[in-house]
């Protein structure tokens, strides 16, 4: 999936960068079919909340956005203005199945967009490139796939679209039952890749944790998640235990105490970014199984701004957005020339 590719790292001896991202999308029923239909936005009223919380915290997070979103003309005249005023940075989210042209046949596999023929991903892409810059003002230049299912074309359009931060490798988790990537072997590092290797990937921050380790830890979950073994309970077991959970560094499922066993963990294995997401809809008591009252609502907001805080209080951290790290990465850590050129 990313052949041409090389891990870049901040040295041990430099604070470890926080990112955090917003994926700025439509409401729908994550469990049923996809629908071309499904376009709702209301939730959207508690974004302002959810970007006064984080930036009470030091937090500009980037928001990437999907095509529907940004149809509608108040939404649109109010991402503008979050952009403008520096409470967000912009970026894209390419939901296919909402995202014109419309040319292909809804159903799963395809709601991975990197399964699309090349000509095709790249209509969307552009499609939905133009239109955030034209209703929010600026052009994106950081990008996340839908469902995070980039493919073998996936880099090479991005370039061409003028996007230099990829946010789409989601470890530790597969999504091959789904006809998506599998993530399961990744870790959290980001690399260079694509053409040049100009197009930075910034990994949404999960991992397997426990004392089984990050090896033992992708086996003994993948034996929990057979059939037989699921209805033995084995997952919750090894949990209990501590002999390897699954953590992503988000809110939405995740204690305060989960993230912060997560960070300890990949910093002992010298990780120094990290990226912590969540879902515009869990804003909102209702659209999501995260958030189902105004009560859970502020626990989450509590949890984003709680871990921020300590990200940098208590383990010496600083927050960034990804298009400053791009730069600081470039400046202290540049990718190597692409084969066969010479280095001047």
């Amino acid at each position: 999936m990313f052949s041409d590719r090389h891990a870049v790292r901040l040295p041990r001896s430099a604070p470890p960068r926080l990112v955090a991202l917003v994926d700025v999308e439509e409401e729908f029923d994550w469990d049923a079919d996809f629908d071309r239909g499904a376009t709702r936005f209301g939730h959207l009223d508690e974004l302002e909340r959810g970007l006064d919380a984080l930036a009470g915290a030091g937090v500009v997070p980037v928001g990437v956005i999907t095509y529907p979103v940004v149809e509608d003309d108040g939404v649109a005249a109010r991402l503008a203005r979050w952009v403008a005023d520096g409470r967000m940075i912009v970026g894209a989210h390419l939901h296919p199945w909402v995202t014109p042209p419309h040319d292909e046949v809804v159903d799963r596999r395809n709601s991975f967009p990197g399964n699309l023929p090349k000509a095709l991903e790249g209509a969307k892409l552009a499609a939905l490139t133009t239109r955030l810059e034209e209703r929010v003002g600026e052009r994106p230049r950081v990008y996340q796939a839908g469902r995070y299912g980039v493919g073998p074309n996936t880099a090479t359009l991005l370039a061409a679209e003028g996007y230099t931060v990829g946010m789409s490798v989601n470890p530790p988790f597969d999504f091959t039952p789904q006809g998506g990537p599998d993530y399961s072997r990744e870790g959290a590092t980001p690399f260079w890749h694509g053409e040049r290797r100009a197009l930075l990937e910034l990994p949404i921050t999960g991992a397997f944790v426990g004392w089984a380790g990050a090896g033992g830890g992708r086996t003994l979950h993948r034996l929990a998640a057979t059939g037989p073994m699921t209805k033995a309970r084995l997952g919750g077991l090894l949990a209990r235990v501590r002999a390897v959970e699954r953590i992503r560094l988000s809110p939405e499922g995740q204690s305060l105490a989960d993230m912060q066993r997560l960070t300890r963990a990949l910093l002992r294995r010298g990780e120094r970014v990290f990226v912590l997401s969540f879902h515009s809809p869990s804003l909102s008591p209702g659209c999501t199984e995260y958030v189902r009252d105004v009560a859970e609502r502020e626990a989450f907001l509590a949890r984003c701004t709680g871990y921020a805080r300590w990200f940098v209080e208590t383990i010496g951290g600083e927050t960034t957005t990804p298009l400053a790290l791009r730069e600081t990465l470039l400046r202290d850590a540049p990718p190597p020339p692409p084969r066969g050129e010479a280095i001047a």
